[in-house]
């Protein structure tokens, strides 16, 4: 008995340690189960639209807030050291490089990921994966790879519509609650944005549907303890989701500030 408590205490530790290195073996076999055929074109184009439909709107709500409150408080800081010939240029980068592709990110995770994971999760619940393999079906290959291509371009063409309608938002805000003046603001974006502003936002949008449709499906396919199990599995693949959503786009503007220096500077 005296050495069974250290021990249970030494597993609880190291618990997180095992969940992530699973995460991780899961995350090769979708990578490896990409090139593996045949594909399922017909599952792809159903997750897609159905991750579409319960994302697009609520990432158009979502954009307009997120432009309205950059451009106000950037405008308002700029507007400090007299600069305001640059609050569009500084409005744009903080739209396209951050809040566009988090903001997808977020709702890909929230909506279409909790969706994702509730999905497997009933399937394992109901013994449908387990049957699959039993019939040689790769679950993985038939069922994950399709959401995860899926997640991926829904957060692609959503990132590019939450950067068009952040730039909006704050382009109307900027006019009307700060006085700006639309020539100024417009004029102003080729000051400090460049191409690979674009680039990194799309970047970042495609690995964070990645990690939010990979999290969702590995949660799901690993529920226990039915319909509570199923609903805790849901929980802990949006939290964590968000969790490594942040991170990687820490590392990620990183590497990125590294790699191309700021206009002008």
């Amino acid at each position: 008995m005296a050495t069974s408590a250290p021990t249970s205490l030494t597993s609880r530790a190291l618990a997180p340690v095992g969940v992530a290195g699973n995460l991780f073996a899961f995350a090769l076999d979708v990578f490896r189960g990409l090139f593996r055929r045949p594909f399922q074109l017909r599952e792809f184009i159903q997750q897609a639209w159905f991750i579409a439909s319960v994302t697009i709107v609520p990432t158009a709500l979502v954009a307009i807030p997120f432009g309205a409150v950059i451009a106000l408080q950037v405008g308002g800081l700029i507007k400090q050291f007299g600069a305001q010939s640059f609050t569009g240029s500084a409005s744009v980068l903080a739209v396209v490089q951050q809040a566009a592709p988090i903001g997808t990110a977020l709702l890909i995770a929230g909506a279409g990921g909790s969706a994702i994971a509730a999905d497997l999760g009933a399937r394992k619940i109901r013994e449908e994966l387990d049957a699959m393999m039993v019939l040689g079906i790769d679950p993985i290959q038939r069922l994950v790879v399709p959401r995860v291509l899926a997640c991926m371009l829904v957060a692609f063409f959503l990132n590019g519509m939450v950067s068009v309608v952040g730039v909006a938002g704050g382009y109307v805000f900027n006019v009307i609650l700060q006085d700006g003046t639309p020539g100024a603001y417009l004029a102003s974006f080729t000051a400090l944005a460049q191409l690979p502003d674009l680039w990194i936002g799309l970047i970042k949008a495609l690995i964070f549907g990645v990690i939010a449709a990979i999290v969702a499906s590995y949660k799901g396919m690993n529920a226990k303890g039915g319909p509570k199990g199923v609903g805790d599995a849901v929980n802990e693949s949006v939290v964590i989701t968000f969790l490594l959503l942040f991170v990687a786009n820490f590392v990620l503007s990183m590497i990125y500030l590294q790699v191309v220096p700021p206009k002008g500077g």
